[in-house]
């Protein structure tokens, strides 16, 4: 029995070529993990799990199907193949469907450094989460704590498809995180702080992610209802990357392809300010969503999707590719019991000249943002409503923190004035640095 994933997978193949598939795909998805929880000053919960998937896409003529299973068993495979067969010969046709086009041979992902070959303990996970959760309640004014947890993960992605691609990325996580709640009965409040990295020696300090969420939950107390005002508005660092997740999903090609975003119609435009640049790095090393090639085979490449405030390209897969009228950008994603989708890899906003002290320097009355809540946009119109809470900037100065509000506007008159601080830290698969826009809407008491 092979139990090498390419190989497996090409015999997966060649079962649906045998069975009737005129092209086929196979993904198996292989997967490690380990996470400590404690509380209140003693382990709650240790918890590991190993995993497989696998899924196969055929295609007949025109219609394509895709059956997966949790069990790897070469024995079935000829079963599997001629189901996902049967299933494909009765859908309608898609005139867009097949294989991608710009299938290569795979990049070369050592380069990329995704894998520290380290699987700590789950003692030494322990003593991680003990030192965060420790650093949270030692932080005068925090009464009580939801816990810390440490965690690791390693998963293995192979890839096969009958026009030839065969490759497999295998990348390791490691996380700590830690929440602390400060005063008590209605008037307590939470907040966080965690941190993921491909290497475990990149994490950082364990003190300084729970002293952080425990410093947070602090000045959070004794919030006010801020009056109803226009007003400009300061989006802390750990929230402004949600700015670029809505310009994401505009871009995606997929929806353009739809009709279904705010910028179907404005590529080639200036849709944010001179200057702006806004860029996916597939080839980031250590990036926690680098990769040489994306989940079609198709080659990964660093793009500026906004270059000077214009936006010069979709996300595509092969799909969305085809029904533009484009290439396909190496942006497929997928698991192994759906299709692919256009999804971005690592995305920031390119920092400007200003410190975030200075970028809200000039402001009487504003709000600066720490938290957002619920996904209220309007993919179609780019209508834009958040629940958020932060704190009221007066005078150029955080002053009382504010909760219970909800800041409105429209993603296009927001990405149109908005000017980025200087502070761009990496640090997820999105960033962007401390951002300013001005004239949204705080509707409050």
């Amino acid at each position: 029995m092979a139990h090498d994933p390419l190989t497996l997978l090409a015999d997966l193949i060649a079962r649906a070529r045998a069975a009737g598939a005129d092209a086929a795909d196979a993904l198996l998805l292989s997967g490690t993990s380990l996470s400590v929880q404690r509380r209140a000053g003693a382990v709650e919960h240790i918890e590991r799990s190993e995993g497989r998937d696998l899924g196969l896409r055929v295609f007949v003529g025109q219609k394509s199907a895709i059956v997966s299973s949790t069990t790897v068993d070469p024995a079935a495979f000829a079963e599997m193949a001629a189901r996902a067969v049967a299933m494909a010969k009765v859908v309608p046709d898609d005139p867009f469907a097949g294989l991608a086009d710009t299938a290569a041979p795979p990049r070369d992902a050592r380069a990329l450094d995704l894998d520290d070959g380290q699987e700590p303990a789950a003692a030494s996970l322990a003593e991680q989460a003990a030192v965060a959760e420790d650093a949270a309640r030692s932080v005068a004014g925090v009464t009580n704590s939801e816990g810390a947890e440490a965690g690791f993960g390693r998963s293995e992605a192979a890839l096969v498809t009958s026009a030839g691609f065969a490759a497999t990325l295998t990348r390791s996580a490691h996380t700590v995180a830690a929440t602390a709640l400060a005063g008590t009965g209605t008037a307590m409040q939470r907040d966080y702080e965690y941190h993921r990295t491909i290497h475990r020696a990149d994490l950082e300090d364990p003190a300084l992610i729970g002293r952080r969420a425990g410093e947070r939950a602090v000045a959070r107390l004794n919030p006010v209802r801020a009056r109803t005002a226009r007003l400009p508005v300061i989006y802390d660092r750990r929230v402004a990357a949600g700015l670029l997740g809505h310009l994401a999903g505009a871009i995606n090609g997929a929806s353009v392809a739809r009709g279904s975003s705010f910028l179907k119609d404005r590529m080639g435009q200036r849709i944010f300010a001179a200057g702006i640049t806004v860029t996916d790095d597939p080839h980031r090393v250590r990036g926690l969503r680098s990769l040489p090639y994306d989940s079609e085979g198709t080659p990964t490449a660093r793009r500026n999707v906004i270059e000077d405030g214009v936006l010069t390209t979709w996300f595509l897969d092969s799909r969305a590719a085809r029904q533009l009228g484009l290439a396909s950008t190496g942006h497929a994603a997928r698991g192994t019991g759906g299709p692919p989708s256009p999804s971005p890899s690592n995305l920031f906003l390119a920092p400007g000249s200003l410190s975030p002290a200075a970028l809200m320097a000039d402001i009487k009355e504003g709000l600066y943002v720490t938290e957002l809540i619920g996904m209220g946009v309007n993919g179609v119109t780019g209508d834009y409503s958040r629940g958020a809470a932060g704190f009221m900037i007066r005078d150029g100065q955080l002053a009382e923190p504010v909760a219970e509000i909800t800041i409105a506007g429209n993603l296009i008159e927001m990405f149109a004035h908005l000017t980025p601080a200087d502070d761009l830290v990496f640090r997820h698969g999105t960033d962007a640095p401390t951002l300013r826009v001005d004239g949204l809407t705080l509707a409050g008491a």
